[in-house]
């Protein structure tokens, strides 16, 4: 596994400041796809979904061979201008790469609730495509940010028959993260060869392991997309190494969701929240996420307030059917807390504060003997939290 960014070929990418965002840095991405290459996605399942991302939907079954990336401004809650100016940055792109429209998919994060200012794709769209390059992609991890503080970004690679293959993906995504399909935005590559229905399913499984297992604030984006590209340059079919392929991508997708949960806007902790032994995975889903999205352990999490009753209150208010006091097992890292539904008689306070202290924490909750598990990873809620959100757009 690596931890540099490795370049995929047949993708090339570049990044520039557009002056979409106010504060200078990197806001218009465009990432460019040789012929023959295939694409798979998803995307949130708000209702309100942004105009690039019902755009996006539309053109995926087009063959595309290019990603248009804004971010300073969603386009999202902008109706039927919103819908036309997004074709229109689409139709600005293809002219410039000599495609058709519809081979070019975009993408938005931001503010949302602003028409996009069209002058800026027009003046800035010529210049992305002239500095295109194999070794952008850095500068795009940069491109795609908002609220984030740092580039996410992870590449793997495996040996098929001595030859390489390679996964790269990036992401964006601090607050307004409780995806329900991928991540707010990820861009993964690949040089598999490999039809879109392969993709599909790889890419599903991934963001299950994944995206859809993170949560800083429970907020569903009206942007979230993810999408996996793969130019087929390496000449591996992915069917001679299915098992080794969906590995790696599990990998790429996993180490880019940690890092989101890392950037949480305000985090100060990463926290894993495990349930195991409920009557089905969708039972210890629905308990983990009921811990996770809980105000009170958050912020208990934030002081390092070792305050288990709000940890208890929150699985004791699951809605699942299967709940009996008598099952629950509750551990922070490898501290009993609750055995059989009450206080472990070898639990101390001190014992207690002392792993809430860490960076990182386990909460560990048995609620049956059921073969069942599942993880979901989120943050605390600090003081920074609240400022970020509250002063976003002033």
């Amino acid at each position: 596994m690596s931890n540099s960014l490795l370049n995929i070929k047949g993708v090339s990418c570049a990044a520039i400041n557009a002056g979409i965002k106010d504060n200078d840095a990197l806001d218009l991405s465009i990432i460019s796809l040789a012929d023959g290459s295939t694409t798979a996605a998803v995307f949130t399942q708000n209702i309100f979904c942004a105009a690039p991302v019902v755009v996006a939907k539309n053109h995926l079954q087009q063959s595309p061979l290019a990603l248009l990336i804004n971010s300073g401004n969603a386009n999202a809650g902008t109706g039927t201008q919103g819908m036309e100016n997004t074709v229109k940055t689409c139709e600005i792109l293809a002219e410039n790469l000599g495609i058709n429209i519809n081979q070019v998919l975009p993408f938005s994060t931001g503010v949302i609730g602003q028409q996009l200012d069209l002058s800026k794709f027009e003046a800035g769209i010529p210049s992305v495509v002239s500095k295109l390059s194999a070794d952008g992609i850095a500068d795009v991890a940069k491109g795609i940010l908002t609220t984030d503080l740092v580039e996410k970004s992870a590449s793997t690679q495996f040996e098929v028959n001595g030859t390489t293959v390679t996964i790269t993906g990036i992401a964006k995504g601090s607050g307004m993260i409780r995806p329900d399909m991928a991540t707010m935005l990820s861009f993964i590559f690949t040089d598999i060869k490999a039809s879109q229905a392969e993709l599909q399913t790889g890419l599903t499984i991934a963001t299950n392991q994944s995206f859809n297992r993170i949560t800083v604030d429970g907020d569903t984006s009206t942007n979230d997309a993810c999408t996996l590209s793969a130019t087929g340059m390496s000449g591996v079919d992915i069917n001679d190494c299915m098992d080794e392929f969906q590995q790696a991508l599990n990998f790429v997708t996993k180490t880019l969701a940690h890092k989101i949960i890392k950037d949480g806007e305000g985090a100060t902790k990463f926290v894993e929240v495990c349930v195991k032994g409920g009557a089905s995975n969708k039972d210890c889903l629905e308990v983990a996420y009921t811990v996770a999205h809980s105000p009170l352990v958050k912020t208990a999490l934030f002081a390092s307030d070792a305050n288990w009753g709000r940890i208890l209150a929150a699985v004791g208010r699951a809605n699942i059917d299967s709940l009996t006091i008598e099952n629950i097992n509750i551990y922070l890292n490898d501290v009993s807390i609750i055995q059989a539904g009450e206080p472990d008689t070898n639990y101390t306070e001190a014992a207690g504060s002392n792993e809430m202290a860490k960076s990182e924490i386990v909460i560990t909750i048995e609620i049956g003997d059921c073969d069942t598990k599942e993880s979901v990873w989120t943050t605390d809620f600090s003081y920074d939290y609240v400022k970020i959100n509250a002063e976003y757009r002033t």
